[in-house]
């Protein structure tokens, strides 16, 4: 266990902190680090610079839990508008969603009518539309409604948790469908029954669940990880790099994603954006904690 991690995952939740932390102006030089901006040009503007270097990238409007149907159905049309502008610029861009912006806990069949627009606009622009996994509460309806939308279109992708002790049997589960899944480690605070803790059996986990993705057909395989050893273990477990793609959080690592592409790696950077970005800057603190809140203390004095 890590207490600082634990403490800035507790923060990321607590409202009170939500609504006071972002108007200072170190936290806020602090978010720079992870987001080129919180409007959607400037995150396509960064995307295009990336692309200009080979580099891919996936775009994900911050907002999580909305409480207003209004909420949920204006984040979905700045979706629409968000892939249209990516086609319009040409750009090698996905998009990836939570189905909390979308009213999960409000109407899961609103949601569902959501996400299948977005999904129908992606494919008929010959792109995967992803979906991100949440906390744990979550797993299960986002399980379900992906099955669902994959059973009518191959372009949808997951993600998956390799934290969480269930993921594996999630796992099985999804395979006959072939999926496309983004793995990452998990970043939510999660009771010692429901995930591991320790390093080592995530890492563990990690490369299992990858060498079972690729042997079992999976359509995609993604590396959600910056941890450039952890994809040298799965890459030896594959015997090579051609079955994975690697992807990375903006800002984070940028010189390591530039040398994965150069030396002909699949890469795609996830941009994230927009102004309700303070319970993911503090999950992206707590990542490294030590690291980042010397960052932070920097941009105060």
């Amino acid at each position: 266990m890590d207490p600082l991690r634990d403490a800035l995952l507790w923060a990321s939740g607590n409202a009170f902190l939500a609504g006071h932390l972002p108007r200072y102006r170190f936290v806020r030089a602090t978010v720079a680090r992870f987001m080129p901006g919180e409007s959607t040009e400037e995150a396509l503007d960064a995307g295009a610079t990336l692309g200009g270097e080979g580099i891919a990238t996936t775009f994900t409007r911050l907002g999580e839990n909305v409480e207003e149907p209004s909420h949920a159905a204006r984040t979905a049309g700045e979706y629409l508008r968000m892939l249209d502008r990516i086609e319009e610029m040409g750009l090698d861009a996905e998009v990836s969603v939570k189905l909390t912006q979308f009213g999960l806990d409000l109407d899961p069949d609103v949601t569902a009518t959501h996400v299948r627009r977005l999904v129908d606009r992606s494919a008929e622009l010959d792109r995967t539309l992803w979906i991100d996994m949440e906390s744990s509460p979550y797993v299960d309806r986002t399980l379900d409604l992906y099955e669902v939308l994959q059973k009518d279109s191959p372009m949808v992708g997951i993600c998956l948790q390799a934290y969480l002790r269930r993921t594996f049997d999630d796992l099985q589960r999804l395979l006959p469908l072939q999926p496309s899944v983004r793995l990452v480690k998990g970043a939510y605070r999660e009771p010692a029954a429901a995930a591991f803790r320790d390093r080592r059996l995530i890492d563990e986990s990690y490369v299992r669940l990858a060498g079972h993705l690729v042997s079992g057909g999976a359509r995609r395989l993604v590396l959600g990880t910056h941890d450039t050893g952890l994809i040298a273990k799965v890459e030896r477990e594959l015997h090579g790099h051609d079955g994975f793609e690697v992807a990375m959080l903006f800002g984070i690592r940028s010189d390591e994603q530039r040398r994965l592409a150069s030396a002909g790696y699949q890469v795609r950077t996830l941009i994230s954006y927009g102004p309700s970005w303070y319970p993911w800057f503090m999950r992206r603190i707590a990542e490294k904690p030590a690291a980042n809140i010397g960052l932070a203390l920097r941009n105060l004095f």
